[in-house]
């Protein structure tokens, strides 16, 4: 059994001089046409200069990591007053900015509990925007099937040294998958949590199937590699979560218009 050195992404605060876009592997998606099918990913910002990575599935919904909701300091949750979705974010500016109305991740997540794979597997959270993204060069992405060990797949996240434009890494695939969570060979840095892993049909469409949660490295090989998060109970589960107006602050209405434990030989380390 593979044995991980597992470090949960965090959010790493954003550096003006931090305009250089991470390459090993990857592609930089700093030019207008490179970016311009990607636009629906963007950076999620939230308080103290600090950000991760988020997707639109819908004009209002953005998926990423339930971790990024919380204070790394404090371990508590952000205010969602607090929180900002920049769309196709690249060197300053924003495809379309939005506030958020509510949040919510998956009900047994403990951000507080301890660093293990149970928590990463739950590690999943979905945003409601105040107002929908209508703009015609955004199109949400559609969620893809669960993809099979040895897929290729690609991730397009944010990181600490390349915070002012997303990059695109589609050489990666899934390596194993254990129990809700894919091993990926997926190399990804700090303020990548919550990015979106993609697969890609013949026409090389690319579907959400998967978000990254945490970086690692396996001990036997020294391989740089990533966990993500499955998607298939726990998005339904979300869905149904913000349509009943759990994530709304205390005070506003809302308007309508199983897991399993598994030990996997795995040593943790607290961010």
């Amino acid at each position: 059994m593979r044995v991980f050195i597992i470090v949960l992404s965090c959010l790493w605060a954003v550096s003006a001089q931090a305009q250089g876009f991470f390459s090993l592997g990857s592609d930089s998606l700093g030019s207008d046409e490179d970016s311009r099918k990607w636009e629906a990913v963007g950076r999620l910002d939230v308080p103290g200069d600090a950000f991760c990575t988020g997707a639109l599935i819908s004009p209002d919904l953005v998926i990423t990591a339930a971790h990024c909701l919380f204070d790394p300091n404090t371990g508590a949750r952000v205010p969602i007053d607090d929180i900002k979705f920049l769309a196709g974010w690249r060197v300053g500016r924003a495809a379309a900015y939005r506030r958020v109305r509510q949040a919510v991740h998956l009900p047994d997540y403990d951000f507080n509990g301890p660093a293990d794979t149970d928590r990463v597997r739950k590690d999943l959270a979905l945003i409601q925007l105040q107002h929908p993204i209508k703009n015609t060069t955004i199109t949400p992405f559609a969620i893809g099937a669960r993809p099979a060990k040895g897929a290729d797949v690609g991730v397009v996240s944010y990181g600490h040294d390349r915070s002012e434009a997303p990059t695109l890494e589609d050489v990666c695939r899934v390596l194993s998958r254990q129990g809700g969570i894919f091993v990926l060979s997926c190399e990804v840095e700090f303020g990548a949590s919550g990015s979106p892993v993609f697969s890609f049909a013949p026409d090389g469409t690319p579907s959400i199937v998967s978000v990254v949660s945490a970086k690692a490295r396996d001990e036997n090989t020294g391989a740089a590699i990533s966990l993500a998060v499955s998607l298939d109970a726990p998005l339904g589960v979300l869905r149904t979560l913000i349509s009943e107006g759990v994530g709304l602050p205390r005070g506003l209405t809302h308007q309508t218009a199983g897991t399993r434990n598994e030990n996997t030989g795995a040593k943790f380390i607290r961010p």
